[in-house]
């Protein structure tokens, strides 16, 4: 199998926020009615024979594919890059930072696309490690700055990453085989052995079973793929027909006797 040239960019260019101009962000009103989706994702060696980014390889073409999908006079929706710079917890994961820097990271981006008038915005999270940590930011960031906070993460789409408590890794080796066009390396056929033994309860685990054939690969990554991104979709028009905050997002002091 013979690698696809991989773009530098994997995106919907017409929901893109770097290939857009100016002139497309002029119109206040339509940018607070407007979702902007944050993509989350960790570097991390899971154990599939994959590259470091095999996460953003997996979510930015599902989200390439369900924004792509929408009907033109869905409510719109934008996608910036992804954040990188996240937390990881175990000795596979590389390019990581501590919870509060995380944390303030998220919180500095958003505060960037609110004071461009937008007012809903969904974290988009492909690394088991920062589930908690969306969930945590999403709520500091509706309090502190009266944003509309959305959260999904790639485990939501039945593609989880955890090295423990998955039941997808065969399918995720398949999946990013199929969207990469990468076969996994092994060593005579044989998976790679565990790098990261210091970590037995959490560390990563390398997939026992052999990688797919190619024939295996075009047809269950092909199906794979379509039910997630076809998911992702119809969670996109869910939040979408979800109402804007009251008050443009204030919350509601109460006085008590």
């Amino acid at each position: 199998m013979q690698p696809d040239p991989q773009p530098i960019c994997i995106a919907d260019d017409a929901s893109f926020w770097p290939w857009l101009t100016w002139a497309d962000f002029t119109d206040r009103a339509q940018n607070a009615a407007t979702t902007v989706i944050v993509p989350v994702a960790g570097f991390c060696d899971w154990g599939l024979g994959h590259a470091y980014d095999a996460e953003e390889q997996v979510m930015t073409r599902l989200l390439q594919a369900a924004l792509a999908s929408r009907p033109p006079n869905a409510p719109r929706m934008l996608m910036i890059p992804p954040l990188r710079f996240v937390i990881g917890s175990n000795a596979g994961c590389i390019c990581t930072v501590t919870p509060p820097v995380a944390h303030a990271f998220i919180d500095e981006i958003l505060e960037t696309i609110a004071v461009a008038g937008f007012t809903r915005v969904l974290l988009c999270n492909s690394s088991p490690w920062n589930e908690e940590l969306i969930d945590a930011a999403a709520r500091d960031i509706r309090i502190s700055r009266g944003l509309q906070m959305f959260c999904i993460n790639l485990s939501a789409l039945e593609l989880d990453f955890h090295p423990v408590r998955s039941r997808s890794r065969r399918q995720l080796q398949t999946l990013i085989t199929y969207l990469t066009g990468r076969i996994p390396e092994t060593a005579d056929g044989v998976p790679p052995r565990a790098q990261h033994a210091d970590f037995p309860e959490d560390g990563v685990q390398v997939l026992a079973a052999p990688p797919a054939s190619a024939e295996e690969v075009e047809r269950e990554g092909q199906a794979f793929f379509t039910a997630a991104s076809t998911r992702l979709a119809a969670l996109f028009e869910e939040i979408n027909f979800r109402p804007p905050l009251p008050r443009n997002g204030a919350l509601e002091m109460r006085t008590y006797p």
